[in-house]
């Protein structure tokens, strides 16, 4: 028996893999610039949409780590007008648009253009510990990536009108509930890594880069980010969750979708966003028990585990709650995600 039942995993692995490698079939992907006054320079945008037959086969986020994506790249665009859904990333080792292909790919083939700015300084050889607790500029790359996508040649002929949303996964998540109406509190987020026990991974990032969060300029982090275009908003395990003012969370008049991964009491504390549900009036929340904040990683690879050990990376980026693989996890994610846009971005006026 247990034979069979691991020859069946296998199978059911190497045909979610496959199903994740040839997504792309019928969906393009293109890279577009997007000014942004507050960075003080062009966000580099990458947009997932339903395409025509044509294009350059690419695949995105494949690294010695994680299996990649496939998509054409700058192919003909499909006709038809779609619904707009802007994606933010996380910040880290996974922490760019082309790891979230994973998503966005299946979503841009159900329908949507995903469009998904690289946060300046969230990663890559250029990141900064600094630049990325500045969670104020997340939801303005959002808001400037809009604006560009309004405005861009290639698109904005087949952009339904008044149909926006967010996704955002992890810090995107932060993100996303920023751009609902969400504000950041400065005091909480000054003392966010006071201590190591909200998020030990990040904040021992910031320690070791010698930024004092006390002595840096958090006032801008109390505005309001809000961008009234946006009709609808998903977020998966928002990280840190724990830094808003909660009284700006009855503020939010759109839907938002809030998942966890994980076992409610033990979800990460800096993640927990189930307090944050209840106090948006239009919110629903779901948790996924057998994932970890890890399962929004791409799947990784068979290698990879050797090199998490060699590199000393530190976190468990392959490890999930257990029972089912990541693959499967993230075709939960997918279904649940492709639902929640079809029902606010596709139906009613």
């Amino acid at each position: 028996m247990k034979f069979w039942t691991m020859l069946c995993t296998v199978i059911v692995s190497t045909m979610l893999m496959q199903h994740a490698a040839d997504a792309g079939g019928n969906v393009g992907v293109h890279q577009l610039p997007a000014p942004s006054v507050e960075r003080g320079t062009d966000l580099d945008v990458t947009v997932w949409y339903p395409a025509q037959p044509g294009g350059e086969r690419t695949t995105l986020g494949d690294t010695a780590l994680f299996v990649g994506t496939s998509a054409q790249r700058d192919a003909p665009i499909a006709g038809g007008k779609f619904p707009l859904i802007l994606l933010s990333h996380g910040a880290g080792l996974a922490g760019t648009p082309q790891a979230l292909s994973w998503i966005a790919t299946p979503l841009a083939g159900q329908g949507f253009v995903v469009a998904a700015p690289t946060h300046p300084g969230n990663t890559g050889k250029n990141k900064s510990a600094a630049e990325t607790m500045k969670l104020w500029l997340r939801p303005a790359d959002l808001t400037a990536t809009l604006t560009a996508m309004e405005k861009d040649a290639f698109f904005r002929e087949h952009l339904e009108q008044g149909k926006a949303g967010v996704l955002g996964l992890s810090m995107g998540g932060n993100t996303a509930l920023a751009i609902a109406g969400a504000r950041v509190d400065p005091k909480l987020l000054a003392a966010y890594c006071d201590t190591d026990l909200l998020n030990a991974s990040l904040c021992d990032w910031v320690l070791q880069s010698g930024v004092d969060l006390h002595a840096m300029d958090l006032q801008p982090a109390g505005r309001d980010n809000r961008d009234e275009r946006i009709q609808f908003a998903m977020a998966i395990d928002p990280a840190p969750s724990d830094v808003f003012d909660a009284k700006s969370f009855a503020g939010i008049k759109i839907p938002v979708d809030i998942v966890n991964l994980g076992r409610p009491g033990k979800i990460p504390v800096t993640a927990d966003a189930s307090g944050i549900a209840k106090a948006i009036s239009k919110a629903s929340y779901a948790t996924i028990e057998d994932a970890s904040h890890y399962s929004m990683f791409a799947e990784c690879k068979p290698g990879a585990p050797g090199i998490i050990a060699s590199e000393q990376i530190g976190d468990p980026v392959c490890d999930d709650g257990g029972g089912r693989s990541r693959g499967e996890i993230h075709a939960q994610l997918i279904d649940m995600a492709i639902a929640a846009f079809n029902r606010a971005l596709k139906t009613g006026p």
